[in-house]
């Protein structure tokens, strides 16, 4: 039997409708606990209690330094943190960079509120238990645990807005079979990275999207504005419009770390092109982000300023992360 650490954030779990405003978080975990059924015990601590759409870095970096200090207690064998599906995949790839412990640490949540007819959320945190308890989930990092499907964090994205798993991309590691847990796959391990300072609550990256038609006036805007890094979500294996390469060479001249990503779903950035596509903004300065997705691409170059990474190793350092 297991001890594990629950961990409350919010989200669609924890949430209830109020008439003419909308689902609103306000479950503690003490209630997501009621009639659960596990052979192991659990604590339960509220850290926040907010819809994820409105998280912000500083509120990651709480949930990241809560997590560490519960991974550290002797007592406990995992942890669950039960999080909005909206931001989830963002929160998940933070705590599997900076995570330094054999335990696992399992997100979780819901689509369904906790109030409706039929309520995902408490088989949903069933699961998160189960699979934070695994002993041969051990060393996997920070896993996502949904609708019988336990995945990595790495590579995990909300693909849907409605389904009863909204999680795809990353790699399942477990899956319920029955009432049992069965491993599938473990997730390579990386040399964790430090937990997130004060300074990553204000660390400002940019996300910007390439269309047809699309000009450089919001990059350059958000270079002119004092952000530290932009993500620059092209088409295609990595690509961009008339204009974006020479933007991202001022850009890099002026302190502004670029990463090329993708706003397709899935594959890797592979700069291919010239004539203004991936590889002349490769050429230009640009860090392509290989198989992360814009968002969690995001997340580590944040992380990776606010630990003062220095400007002429953040290529490197950002690289052997992907």
């Amino acid at each position: 039997m297991a001890h594990i650490q629950i961990l409350g954030t919010g989200g669609t779990i924890a949430s209830r409708s109020l008439p003419g405003e909308g689902a609103v978080a306000a479950d503690s975990t003490e209630v997501l606990l009621q009639g659960m059924s596990q052979p192991h015990t659990v604590s339960s601590l509220d850290l926040l209690t907010t819809g994820s759409y409105r998280l912000g870095l500083g509120d990651l970096r709480t949930i990241a330094g809560f997590v560490q200090k519960s991974l550290a207690a002797p007592e406990v064998d995992g942890v669950v943190v039960t999080h909005g599906t909206d931001t989830m995949e963002e929160t998940a790839f933070l705590l599997d960079l900076v995570h330094a412990s054999e335990k696992s640490v399992v997100l979780t949540g819901a689509q369904q509120t906790a109030d409706s007819p039929a309520p995902d959320g408490p088989r949903n945190l069933e699961l998160a238990v189960q699979a934070a308890a695994c002993g041969e989930l051990r060393g996997s990092g920070a896993l996502i645990a949904f609708s019988g499907v336990v995945r990595c964090a790495r590579g995990a994205r909300k693909a849907h807005t409605t389904a009863a798993n909204p999680f795809a991309g990353g790699s399942e590691v477990a899956h319920l079979v029955g009432g049992d847990l069965v491993v599938t796959a473990r997730p390579l391990a990386r040399r964790p990275l430090p937990v997130p300072p004060p300074e990553f609550a204000g660390t400002r990256v940019e996300v910007i999207t390439v269309y047809p038609g699309a000009t450089t006036d919001l990059f350059d805007f958000a270079v002119a504005s004092g952000t530290g890094a932009i993500v620059l979500a092209g088409s295609g294996v990595g690509n961009a419009g008339p204009g974006f390469a020479e933007s991202v060479a001022r850009a890099v001249l002026q302190g502004c770390q670029v990463i090329l990503s993708t706003r397709a779903p899935w594959g890797p950035v592979v700069p291919t092109y010239g004539n203004g596509g991936g590889t002349d903004l490769v050429a230009a300065g640009a860090v392509p982000s290989r198989d992360l997705n814009p968002f969690q691409a995001r997340i580590l170059a944040a992380l990776l300023l606010s630990l003062g990474t220095p400007a002429e190793d953040f290529a490197d350092v950002f690289s052997h992360y992907c």
